[in-house]
């Protein structure tokens, strides 16, 4: 190990902010385990109760009828396609009750940009929710669909936030980030605004004080320093807002869709980002691991590599789903999978707020029915394993 990058890593590791630069000669030379001992000291300074968090939500993809025509997606339908669906005001409460009742705090409404769905709808879908349960945070939708919005509704982005707030979302979701950087954005996804947009529109809420998180979704052919581009964005603009709670990094999945090919992130590159991210960002929160693309034995070395989060039970997920990932969990596995990292799990909320903390495995709770994929339209329900 260089003197260089035995010097960043002790600066990150206390706390101090590192470049760019070094972030990606750490990404690339240094040793794992060092890397992953910077990160994990980083987490334990940030959180020295030792939590490691979970949540109990539900993605509610309300329509797959999209124009965007991601190269990545396999959900989405063209507009008059025989197989494209938008589900009713009635199906979407339905499915909102039955996450109350299995637990969840939390509903993700996200979906296509259809070009039936303008401001009023979306007005009234967040309206009827917030009416019939107004227990649930509503942290739904993202960037993207405040441009989809905006176009069909010929309306400025800070119009669409502010009246999207008003209507009920609580904060807005990571979703659409993929990769921000332009070369590997446009050959993935030429129709979509550009990562500047995405940022512009995620500064813009932030200041409108509507918070989010960011995400990046990796192994579509960028290259290691347009990884670190992506972070060095998502930094910037988070020095200026304040506004990302967490940073959510996951692995492109590469059935049914028009991109092809296997995910190009190995699973150490994918632990590698994660380190590297808590190292880098020295602004945000909240790091969370991802078991759903990466399987749950790299899910909870994340755990070990500066995550402080595991995501959710997820009680429906299609659109990463239609492309392949196959991997459920359940309630009782997830606060195994925590405590077996040596960690106290903790269910949280949307703002990270602990709702109860499992330290005694004697009083876990145990619920058969919160599994992952629950009324899932894309894949059938199947077992944990």
């Amino acid at each position: 190990m260089t003197r260089v990058i035995s010097d960043a890593l002790a600066r990150a590791a206390d706390g101090g902010r590192i470049t760019p630069d070094e972030a990606l000669q750490l990404y690339t030379d240094a040793p794992l385990h060092a890397l992953g001992e910077a990160a994990d000291a980083v987490r334990r300074r940030r959180y020295p109760d030792n939590i490691a968090t979970y949540i109990i939500d539900r993605n509610i993809n309300y329509t797959n009828v999209c124009v965007t025509a991601c190269k990545f997606c396999a959900f989405y339908r063209a507009p008059k396609h025989e197989e494209g669906w938008t589900h009713s005001n009635e199906e979407i409460l339905r499915r909102c009750g039955e996450a109350v009742e299995l637990g969840a705090t939390q509903i993700m409404l996200q979906g296509g940009h259809s070009p039936e769905l303008g401001m009023e709808w979306y007005e009234r879908i967040f309206a009827a929710i917030k009416g019939s349960y107004p227990s649930l945070t509503l942290h739904s939708l993202g960037a993207s669909e405040v441009v989809h919005i905006s176009r069909t509704s010929d309306l400025d982005y800070e119009t669409v936030i502010a009246r999207l707030h008003n209507a009920g979302l609580d904060s807005f979701a990571g979703a659409g980030a993929e990769i921000l950087v332009k070369r590997p954005r446009t050959a993935i996804a030429p129709l979509k605004e550009s990562g500047e947009t995405w940022l512009e529109v995620m500064e813009t809420a932030h200041r409108l004080g509507v918070e989010s998180t960011a995400t990046f979704m990796m192994g579509t052919g960028e290259t290691n320093a347009e990884r670190i581009e992506h972070l060095r964005m998502i930094r910037d603009v988070q020095d200026r807002t304040g506004g990302f709670r967490s940073f959510i990094p996951w692995t492109y999945q590469p059935e049914n869709n028009h991109l092809k090919g296997r995910t190009q992130a190995t699973s150490l590159e994918y632990l590698r980002v994660i380190a590297v991210a808590r190292l880098f960002f020295d602004n945000v929160n909240h790091l969370q691991g991802s078991w759903l693309t990466t399987g749950k034995d790299i899910g909870q070395l994340t755990l070990h590599y500066g995550a402080d989060d595991l995501g959710s039970v997820m009680l429906e997920e299609n659109v990463v789903s239609s492309a392949g990932a196959r991997h459920r969990s359940n309630l009782t596995e997830l606060i195994d999978l925590i405590r077996g990292a040596g960690r106290i799990p903790a269910q949280r909320d949307t703002l990270y707020h602990h709702l109860a903390v499992h330290e005694d495995p004697a009083n876990d709770p145990v619920d058969p029915r919160v599994h992952s994929h629950f009324a899932s339209t894309a894949l059938p329900i199947v077992a944990a394993s």
